[in-house]
């Protein structure tokens, strides 16, 4: 963790919605006038979109049939732990970026879902943000959550995970139920093993839970709204936090235990707004303070 050079992370899986929470956040760099670096978990991929391909066939061929891109096998996760601990040093570090589709891979004159390269992350910004599978990963000698001062997890219940990942992938991407059915499967052991056991080592944790029937996602025509969904929020730590105050500002919502508040789905922008903004602020006043020091 660092005082001088603040580091964020949200940590969600694939089709979990940490895209959108990144929105809330940018609204409060603008708003707060803070300069962060963002970055992308997609840029600590191992392997680039045909690459990645090749090593899913061969894994098969040696009988892998689990090889996904939540395991360790097909990331960076040590480069990840050095760009957030030599960031949280020095303000600076080593990044990229993963060009997803042709909009994105045009300035760069490269094909889609490839990488460029590294580069060094400029001087003179705030703090940094990152945005991906893997922010509070832990795996052998690897520990990124260590260097992460604020940690936020984005945990859609299982059912609605794998309905907005059908939705995205096969409206989206083009993909075939069975493509997207077999790729849920392929990376179950990975799920279990290095995404769940990240949102305990999380700081706050948001997870949306539909009150409408999601019993067989594979089956759901419809994602369920934010109005069709309970927000579920629970703080590791609840000390210093204001619950009356967010209780008072998230009409209709209520705590369920003593570090959870239950509050309407479609409430989720304005909560994170109203509970990081203070957190946000803490970090750049701790900043200030080390800096002058």
């Amino acid at each position: 963790m660092s005082t001088k050079h603040p580091v964020i992370a949200i940590t969600g899986s694939s089709g979990a919605g940490t895209t959108t929470v990144m929105s809330s956040f940018v609204n409060i760099f603008r708003r707060e006038n803070l300069k962060a670096q963002l970055v992308e978990g997609d840029s600590f991929h191992r392997f680039n979109r045909l690459e990645m391909r090749k090593e899913m066939k061969d894994a098969e061929v040696r009988g892998d049939r689990n090889y996904s891109h939540f395991g360790p096998a097909a990331n960076l996760f040590k480069e990840l732990e050095d760009l957030f601990r030599s960031y949280g040093e020095t303000g600076v570090g080593k990044a990229r970026k993963y060009l997803h589709d042709p909009a994105e891979a045009a300035p760069y004159k490269q094909e889609p879902g490839t990488f460029t390269a590294w580069e060094d992350v400029p001087k003179g910004t705030d703090l940094l943000f990152y945005e991906g599978l893997h922010g509070a990963v832990v795996d052998g000698d690897v520990d990124v959550a260590r260097y992460a001062d604020l940690k936020v997890g984005v945990v859609p219940i299982i059912n609605l995970e794998w309905i907005q990942k059908l939705h995205r992938d096969q409206r989206m991407r083009g993909y075939s139920q069975e493509a997207v059915t077999d790729t849920i499967l392929r990376r179950m052991p990975d799920y279990v093993s290095h995404i769940c056991s990240q949102f305990s080592r999380t700081h706050v944790n948001f997870q949306r839970v539909p009150t409408v029937d999601t019993s067989n996602p594979f089956v759901a025509r419809y994602i369920p709204s934010p109005d069709e969904s309970f927000l579920v929020i629970r703080f590791a730590n609840p000390k210093g936090i204001d619950f009356p105050y967010l209780l008072s500002m998230l009409h209709d919502s209520f705590m369920s235990r003593p570090n959870t508040i239950v509050a309407p789905g479609g409430k989720m922008g304005l909560a994170m707004e109203l509970i990081f903004t203070p957190m946000i602020l803490q970090l750049m006043d701790r900043k200030r303070r080390a800096l002058a020091a």
